[in-house]
Parts: C-alpha cells; structure tokens; sequence
C-alpha cells in the first residue's frame, strides 16, 4: 500500500520558490517606494513654486526666506513648507536631501532639491528649481 503526500525534496522546491519570489516582491516594492519619495519630492517643489508665483504677483517681488511658511501679514499663501521625504537615495546625500531656498533679489530665486531616480526630464542627482520652472 503506497501511502500518497509530498515528498521533502518537492517540499524544498517550493519553499525555494517561495522565497524567490518573496525576495523579488521585496526588491520590486523598495524601488516603487524610491519612485514614491522622488514623485513627492517633485510634487512638492512645484506647490512651492506655485506659492512663491501667488506670493510674487501679490507682494511685487518674492520673500527673501521660506523658513517654515511662505506667508505675510495678512495672507498665508503656504501654511507649511513641506521637507523632503526620508531616507535620502543614493544619489543624494544628507545635506542635499533638503529643500534650500534663496533669493538674492525680489524678482528670482533659486530653491535646491534632490532626487534619486530620472524622474521625466530631471536625472538623478541635486536639481533646482527657479521662476523660469526645474532643471538640473
């Protein structure tokens, strides 16, 4: 009489498989996450961007710090200026994993940012982004 169940060596080849594809959803899932924070990072700079434009047809020129809000007296035109998203990527690195505004002058300014991956026109790596819209 054969007694019928799974034999330890095909019990072994589909815990092997499992884990196979166990470590692929994982290595799949780290990416998207990476895509995530660099779509954000994006989304971000260009709500500020749009806050700075508000601020700027408002105000005649554009604020000379956005530390914490971009807001005067009387209108709030970004409550809350978002930071970038953590961890860093690769391609930045700590410092550059921040969001760096600076206007020498009321009619430009220049805001830093970082991103890991090509993300549409902007590669990897430290990116700015001015009036005129974003570039590496």
């Amino acid at each position: 009489m054969k007694k019928k169940g799974f034999t330890l060596i095909e019990l072994l080849v589909v815990i092997a498989i499992i884990g196979l594809l166990a470590t692929m959803a994982v290595v799949a899932l780290g990416n998207s996450r990476a895509r995530a924070r660099d779509a954000r990072r994006l989304g971000d700079v260009r709500q500020i961007q749009t806050a700075l434009q508000l601020y700027y047809h408002e105000q005649g020129g554009y604020p000379t710090s956005i530390a914490g809000s971009i807001a005067t007296e009387t209108s709030i035109y970004m409550a809350l200026v978002p930071s970038a998203p953590l961890p860093n990527e690769t391609a930045c690195t700590v410092a550059e994993n921040t969001y760096v505004y600076t206007s020498a002058t009321p009619d430009t300014y220049t805001l830093t940012y970082c991103i890991g991956n090509k993300t549409g026109d902007i590669v990897a790596g430290p990116a700015t982004a001015t009036p005129n819209g974003l570039k590496n």
